[in-house]
């Protein structure tokens, strides 16, 4: 895996209480209609836009899971993990205890007491946790003893099945499996795994290189080596099958950071370049025939961008957020516009319409309107 911000690897509190006409209605404004004091001089109903939150640190939370509008978690550097119930009015820090040397950098959460955080790192420190108590207390459910493993992301089909990724281990990458929730894990055989290629990886940037739609299909995003892929398996993680995105790679900072799939056809690809005084075009690709095939955006987000979900209910309009900023897409990820210039590692977005962002210096926000 790609550890950003390291020398040797590259690796929200906001409201929405859209109804289905406003979040329509808001999606066909113009970007400017993202700016409050825009749409009140316009006369127009509420706009999402995001309102940042207090976290109350200055951690960076690369890890998000949004539970609904008032439900999220979020987890970072120095092992923090903090959860809201209450809409990101008051986060409380439900962090793992001796934990602070750990890097959290994905958080899967079922509701408001049930959530998995996934540490990364080499040998020992890429770990999974789990709390059934909204993070009262933690019980350690894998230690990496492999020094050659390096684990990236990890992702949920329901609340029982669940894949991690790391690292390629003798030359393919390596799927960890649970079917109790994250309770526990096994290391899936490797046969089915394709090759991987002269220094492929993932990057542990926002907990979304590896993504699951519907009960049996997940993805997996790459970068580093010549070419940036996506690999999908349709059964959990045993077979895959790997394509190649049109999103550049060619070096250890580039590649497909996250990936978002509405269903198991519709996919969106976003990355690029994670050194800000690089360029990043062709930052993101489109499938719709569950990743066989992708496609570069007509007009794609400006720069990197290390996060990507679709918005609840909608089948073609998707958020993408970056150090730089975050775009709205209305036409399934053809083109893209930024609509706010705030840095954000991560989003993603609950079936109530709470969508949330995070990312450094303690950033959370919630998508409001």
């Amino acid at each position: 895996m790609r550890r950003l911000g390291t020398t040797r690897r590259t690796s929200r509190t906001v409201t929405v209480g859209l109804c289905a006409a406003a979040l329509a209605a808001a999606l066909a404004a113009p970007a400017q209609a993202w700016q409050a004091p825009a749409r009140q001089a316009q006369g127009r109903g509420p706009q999402p836009h995001w309102v940042l939150k207090d976290s109350g640190t200055d951690v960076r939370f690369r890890g998000l899971s949004a539970v609904g509008r008032d439900t999220a978690w979020v987890a970072g550097s120095k092992g923090t993990v903090l959860r809201t119930t209450d809409g990101g009015a008051h986060w409380r820090n439900v962090s793992p205890p001796g934990a602070a040397e750990l890097e959290l950098r994905d958080v899967e959460a079922f509701d408001a007491r049930r959530a998995v955080v996934l540490a990364i790192g080499e040998g020992e420190a890429s770990r999974v946790l789990r709390t059934d108590d909204g993070g009262a207390t933690w019980t350690e459910s894998f230690r990496n003893t492999d020094a050659r493993a390096f684990y990236d992301c990890v992702t949920f089909f329901d609340r029982r099945h669940g894949l991690a990724m790391s690292d390629p281990v003798d030359g393919r990458f390596r799927i960890l499996s649970t079917a109790d929730g994250g309770r526990s894990w096994t290391v899936l055989p490797s046969a089915g795994m394709p090759p991987a290629l002269e220094g492929e990886a993932g990057f542990a940037a926002g907990g979304q290189c590896l993504v699951a739609s519907g009960p049996r299909d997940v993805w997996l995003a790459t970068g580093g080596a010549a070419r940036a892929r996506v690999l999908h398996s349709a059964d959990r993680g045993l077979t895959w099958t790997a394509a190649d995105s049109p999103v550049p790679a060619g070096d250890p900072a580039r590649g497909v950071f996250a990936l978002a799939f509405r269903d198991r056809t519709h996919g969106l690809a976003v990355g690029g370049d994670y050194r800000a005084d690089q360029p990043s075009p062709r930052s993101a690709a489109v499938t719709r025939d569950a990743g066989r095939g992708w496609a570069p955006a007509a007009q794609p987000p400006p720069a990197y961008r290390s996060g990507v979900t679709w918005l609840p209910h909608s089948r073609s309009a998707a958020l993408a957020v970056g150090p730089t900023g975050t775009d709205l897409t209305t036409d399934g990820g053809r083109t893209w516009r930024t609509v706010d210039a705030g840095s954000y590692d991560t989003v993603d977005c609950a079936p109530d319409r709470g969508c949330w962002a995070s990312g450094e210096k303690g950033r959370v926000a919630r998508l409001e309107g």
